[in-house]
């Protein structure tokens, strides 16, 4: 066996289920979960008849880096979101979701063989990066959000001597679960670091068509370029349709970047057996292509967040994020309970799901960032949506009344 494997921590929806474990939520309420972020709008039409169609495919192996219209797709849709011209032949690739790709990229960058190596992941974090380092032979190290900062990363906290042992810097921008997306200043110290060490920055972007203002969020290689890194040097970043076109059983997503790295990053794949189907690549095409019916999503998840987020912030700690689907609230102290039990005895009375925001993070110094706080998907219908935020304020009211 892999002498690393057990340097993994269980899955946050794991240890979810054994908190949960022996709890019998109030059968009168339908269950409403919060949970888990998958998101469950209905992928459009277009897609599926463009998935049919393009089972024909089922016949042939795919090439690992995908049909030249699959990049091109790519490319394309690159073109209209930042304004960048990339070379669909050397600086993008089809990858299987988000998740796979950000967990083989760590395994072709990292180099076990130098002493030391060191993974930068944000805290609380996307758990992949945690595990991908560890698999790779590297240490993590978690850098905090300030709430004070609107939960941005404080980067300043990673000492210089763990700066010079890092390969590799994981940002999540729009954040999960925080929501946070970097500015332009931050990249720019992000950029000065990998010069001075060497590091890659991978950039998971996943969340970056779900946004409630009427900028767009800023983009790893728009950052880039509006810096004069045109080569985009050691750093790749990571989308996905999931999110954007309502997807997740897909698979598709596809990375772009600093086309040396595209190039290792091609070799490890054709080895690790990663190549996209023909009829995923016929959907994805049609996916990238088309942009009302994001448009038509995101109205859809700013109308919810419209609707939740004065009912929530009128009992805790919550605000409007940046971008992605997440609401990431604080337990209101006068509760007297831990994020934890928060989930426990929310389920248990009004049958809603939530993720502790303590499994989203680790303890650094006796300080866990993500403690007190919990992760609420709003992936479900508005009206559901909003059935889970009353019962929510109906459970810490009920919580908040004083004793005679």
């Amino acid at each position: 066996m892999n002498p690393l494997l057990p340097l993994l921590q269980p899955y946050p929806f794991e240890r979810l289920r054994q908190l949960f474990d022996g709890i019998t939520p109030p059968p009168h309420l339908t269950p409403i979960s919060l949970g888990m972020g998958e998101p469950r709008h209905a992928t459009p039409a277009f897609i599926k008849e463009a998935l049919t169609a393009g089972l024909g495919g089922l016949a042939s192996y795919p090439v690992t880096a995908g049909e030249l219209r699959l990049r091109e797709a790519f490319t394309g849709w690159i073109g209209r979101r930042y304004g960048l011209a990339l070379d669909p032949a050397t600086q993008v690739l089809p990858i299987n979701g988000s998740r796979e790709a950000l967990f083989a990229f760590t395994q072709t960058i990292v180099d076990p063989t130098q002493k030391d190596p060191v993974v930068v992941c944000p805290n609380p974090f996307y758990q992949i990066y945690e595990g991908a380092a560890l698999l790779a032979g590297a240490t993590p190290y978690f850098a905090p959000s300030d709430p004070g900062r609107n939960f941005a990363v404080d980067w300043d906290s990673v000492p210089e001597s763990v700066w010079q042992r890092t390969q590799l810097l994981f940002v999540c921008s729009p954040g999960n679960p925080t929501g946070a997306v970097m500015p332009l200043s931050e990249w720019e110290k992000l950029f000065a670091l990998s010069d001075r060490h060497g590091f890659v920055i991978a950039s998971d972007e996943c969340y970056s068509e779900i946004y409630f203002r009427d900028e767009p969020p800023l983009g790893g290689l728009e950052a880039a370029a509006q810096l004069g890194r045109s080569d985009f040097k050691n750093l790749v970043s990571f989308t996905s349709l999931s999110k954007r076109s309502n997807v997740p059983g897909l698979r598709s997503g596809f990375v772009a970047g600093d086309a040396a790295l595209m190039r290792a990053f091609l070799l490890y794949r054709t080895y690790h057996g990663s190549a996209m189907g023909l009829a995923v690549q016929a959907a994805s095409i049609a996916a990238w292509s088309d942009e009302q019916h994001v448009i038509d999503n995101r109205a859809q998840y700013r109308e919810k967040f419209a609707q939740l987020t004065p009912l929530l912030s009128a009992v805790m700690e919550v605000q409007l994020p940046d971008a992605g689907f997440y609401l990431w609230a604080r337990v209101p102290e006068q509760l007297g309970l831990s994020d934890t039990a928060f989930a426990q005895q929310l389920l248990s009375q009004y049958n809603v799901t939530v993720l502790p925001g303590s499994y989203l993070a680790r303890n650094v110094a006796g300080v866990n960032p993500g403690a007190q706080r919990v992760r609420m998907a709003l992936v479900a219908e508005t009206q559901e949506c909003v059935q889970a935020a009353q019962r929510i304020v109906q459970f810490i009211q009920s919580h908040s009344i004083p004793s005679p």
